[in-house]
Formats: C-alpha cells, structure tokens, sequence
C-alpha cells in the first residue's frame, strides 16, 4: 500500500463522504427558501383581504406551526378558507424539509464517521511490515510526512484528537489512545509491524512503551526518543534498538557550524544530511576541514602532487578558497593557493595529525619528504 492508498482511506479527502454532505446542505436550504416564499406570499395574501400587516403576521403564524388559538377575523369567504388551507399545506411541507434536511446531516455526520473508521479499522488489519508511530506532535509530525513522502505503511498514535484530525486528514491511518496500554498497540498490529518509533517528548512514556512494545513484539525494531542523555541507557534497557537524543544531534549540528562551517556547507547541500552524517560516524569516517597558511608549501601544487605518507587514506570532496568560493569535487589538476582550505573525508582519528602535518610541512611530493 503507497502513499495514494493511504489518502484513499482517510475519510475527510473522500469526495464520495462530501457528496451527500452537500445534498443535504442542499436540501436545508431548499426548505428554508420555500418556507419563507410560502410565509410571504401568506401574509401578502391576508392583507389584499383587509387585514392588517400584524393580523396577517400573527394568522400566518398559528396557522403554520398549529398553535390552534382562533382566527384574527372570521373567515367566511370561501375562498379565503382555501387560500389558508394551501398555507397550512405549503408552510408544514417546507419544515418539515427543513428538519428532515437537519436530521438527514446529523445522520449522515454519525454514519461517515462511524464507516470511516471502521474502513480505517481493516486497512490497519490488512497492514504487515508496517511502521507505528506514537506521538504526533513536533517530531512526530516530521516523522509522519518524512514516511508518507517515501511511500511507507505506517499508524499514528496519539491521545490527542485535535492533532490526529490533522493526519487523518492527511490521508494517514490513526488511532486515539495512550501507546503505552497494550490495546491501543495491539489495534496497530504491533504483533505484524517492522519497526515502532516512540517519538513522545515525555521520556517516562517513552520508555513505558519501549517496555509494552517489546513484550508484545521481541522481534520488532524499536526506535526511542530521550531528551535528557541519561535516559538512553534506561531506554536501552528497556529494550529499545536505537536511542535518539534531539538535543544532541542539535548540539552537534550546531558545533560543526562553528568549527568546521566548510564541510557542513557541503553537508548542506545533501539529502538527509544527518543520516548522512550518522552514517559516516558510524564507520569511523568524518569531515575535516585542512586550512593551508601563506607559507604552506602546498601552494601552487596541483592535487595530483601531493599525498600525506603511508597510512593517510583521504579523500578531498572539496577546496573552499579564500573569498569563500568552493568547488566540489576538485580535479587532481586543481592548484592550490594560499588560505584554500581542503573539505576532506578521512577516518576521524587522523583530523589531528593531518593538521599537524600540513603545520609541520611533513608532506610528501611524489615519493620526496618535505
């Protein structure tokens, strides 16, 4: 099931719930329109026989809604008896469509509401492989569309309803309750789903539903929210997979933004850069930025002639020169100038000894020490 699948089932962008919506609107305003032509043309009447506008007013009214009380005048032109006889007709006909048209919207509200569940209700028991959700507020929201744009089965799970209204519309299967009763994850099909992401700012609640998802599932991939550092190892414990701290991976964004602006420049420029980065970090790799001074007797040498001795396995993604300009992907005929700074990517325990390399000049040209 893709993406389009999910809006399909998210009753509020169905255009076969709107229609009868509409044709009841239709018909309230139909009623009221006939009602009030059918109290004008009333009173019009009863004032071309010689009554008075509030005699015809107030006939009009006992007449149509049957209070009972006696007539203003007596009517015993005939004709006249039928004209009122045609109000009563024409006046309790219009209401009654008017209220049949309010009843047939609240009808139709409860029905839509209760079949839209219950087609959510089986396309989440149809679900397998699928993903859980619980928490639908900042993080949440980010995750949700992230998942829905690369096309993957998910369930939300919130308490509140307000936010869930907004997924729903969305085109995303929803459940309102507490993610850490073993029902609610149940009716998510926690027993067929892949991976679960606990993603509530609460890290109580999070390992609670760390600790309920694992005894329903063993198998199943658990990815926890913490916002406080000493709560990973409790989530760890509780058996969740992989621990994800927010304020962490914010705090070290911003770090690379002041010291080594270059490479989180390049970083910048790609997709799902923090996966990216996260990925790197986890082989042992990163990016160092190497500036070369005035006096480096790098300068004026083409990449192609220099190399770092046996044992330094780099690679340069790019040079930023000194009026900023960078050129990714350098070629190996490029000529180094005074102040470029080389973005490399190398294991991140040698960020130390190139620097002191290139300080010291201890370089390599074509098999010659410096």
């Amino acid at each position: 099931m893709n993406n389009q699948d999910h809006k399909q089932c998210g009753r509020p962008v169905t255009e076969s719930d709107a229609a009868p919506m509409q044709s009841s609107i239709r018909k309230v305003v139909l009623g009221v329109v006939l009602f009030s032509m059918t109290c004008i043309v009333a009173i019009v009447g009863y004032m071309l026989a010689g009554w008075t506008m509030l005699e015809a007013v107030y006939m009009v009214t006992i007449t149509i809604f049957g209070v009972g009380y006696g007539e203003v005048r007596p009517m015993e032109d005939p004709a006249l008896r039928v004209f009122t006889m045609g109000v009563i007709i024409a006046g309790c006909t219009s209401s009654i469509y008017v209220m049949s048209g309010f009843a047939q919207m609240i009808a139709e509200g409860e029905l839509n509401r209760f079949l839209g569940a219950r087609r959510m209700t089986r396309g989440i028991d149809k679900l397998s492989d699928h993903i859980i959700v619980c928490g639908f507020g900042r993080v949440g929201r980010i995750l949700a569309d992230e998942l829905a744009r690369s096309g993957k089965d998910f369930v939300v799970i919130d308490t509140n309803q307000t936010r869930l209204q907004e997924a729903e519309t969305a085109g995303m299967f929803v459940i309102v309750g507490d993610a850490t009763e073993e029902s609610v994850l149940q009716s998510a099909g926690i027993a067929r789903a892949r991976v679960l992401a606990s993603v509530l700012p609460d890290d109580t609640a999070n390992v609670f539903i760390t600790l309920t998802a694992r005894e329903l599932n063993r198998d199943i991939e658990i990815i926890a929210r913490g916002e406080s550092p000493s709560t990973e190892k409790k989530l760890l414990r509780s058996g969740a997979t992989r621990v994800v701290l927010p304020a962490a991976i914010g705090a070290a964004r911003i770090a690379r933004l002041i010291t080594k602006p270059s490479a989180e420049m390049i970083l910048a420029n790609v997709a799902q850069q923090e996966s990216l980065t996260e990925d790197l970090e986890q082989i042992g790799l990163q990016m160092s930025e190497l500036r070369l001074p005035e006096n480096c007797d790098l300068t004026g040498r083409t990449l192609a002639d220099i190399k770092f001795g046996a044992g330094f396995q780099f690679v340069v993604i790019a040079v930023r020169s000194n009026d900023g300009v960078v050129t990714r992907e350098p070629p190996l005929t490029y000529t180094l100038r005074p102040d470029d700074t080389l973005i490399v990517l190398a294991h991140r325990t040698m960020e130390l000894r190139l620097q002191e390399i290139v300080r010291n000049k201890q370089i390599i040209y074509r098999g010659v020490r410096s």
